[in-house]
């Protein structure tokens, strides 16, 4: 049976200030919990309506409606698992590195970041406004990808003013990226949902790209920010 405390604690975690005060996230649903037990990250506790026939230590059987009690979802996936944030990793920036300049929407974060493991991205760094991967909605659009992809969150700035390499940025007046020569290492940069790159970013922008609309009436505003790291993703794996 699940104790006062232990609801505390899980719902507690839905807030950023309180993962950081604990060091756990939560993952939910058996096929992503299943992926992140195979990885590198420690299991701290885990709640389940069925076993998993290992890890027996950390495992707790509860019922439907105990599980209902502490899941996020609107729709329980038998499963919740609190696992321990991670110690954070050095950045490689070896050949196509990730950017993001606050992006703020959860479902967008982890969207991009399967993208980036989909497209062998290793790094992607994250401005200090840009949403916590470790956020619930975060993880669970990932599915899985968070594990394999290096995720840091630093002061976007200073990191690009010490890059070596080109800075490519999205903008809606950016040179047509399908007659652009993309190299094989760079660092892509993707801005905000509603402003896109902060002014203080677009300084440090050597190349700025664009992904040009077709539409006979050019009324669409624009795309949305994980929809475009697809497309220009693929674009710098084509070339």
């Amino acid at each position: 049976m699940l104790s006062k405390s232990q609801i505390k604690l899980i719902t507690s975690l839905k807030q950023k200030k309180y993962r950081l005060q604990h060091g756990f996230f939560v993952v939910e649903g058996l096929k992503t919990i299943a992926e992140l037990l195979n990885s590198e990250l420690e299991l701290y506790q885990l709640f389940t309506t069925e076993s998993f026939g290992n890890k027996s230590e950390n495992e707790v059987i509860i019922t439907a409606a105990e599980l209902k009690k502490i899941s996020f979802l609107t729709t329980p996936n038998k499963a919740l698992a609190l696992f321990r944030i991670p110690e954070p990793k050095t950045i490689q920036a070896e050949g196509l590195v990730v950017a993001l300049d606050d992006v703020r929407d959860p479902g967008n974060l982890g969207t991009i970041i399967r993208l980036c493991d989909w497209f062998g991205i290793k790094d992607l760094v994250c401005s200090k406004n840009t949403v916590d991967c470790f956020n619930p909605k975060v993880i669970q659009a990932t599915m899985g990808s968070i594990t394999r992809v290096n995720v840091s969150y630093l002061e976007l700035e200073n990191f690009l003013q010490k890059q070596t390499i080109p800075v490519f940025g999205a903008f809606m007046e950016g040179e047509n990226v399908y007659r652009t020569e993309l190299p094989k290492q760079g660092v892509l940069v993707m801005g905000n949902e509603a402003n896109g790159i902060s002014e203080i970013i677009e300084n440090l922008i050597t190349k700025k790209i664009s992904i040009p609309r077709f539409g006979d009436l050019q009324a669409t505003e624009s795309l949305n920010v994980a929809t475009a790291t697809a497309i220009l993703l693929s674009e710098f794996k084509r070339s």
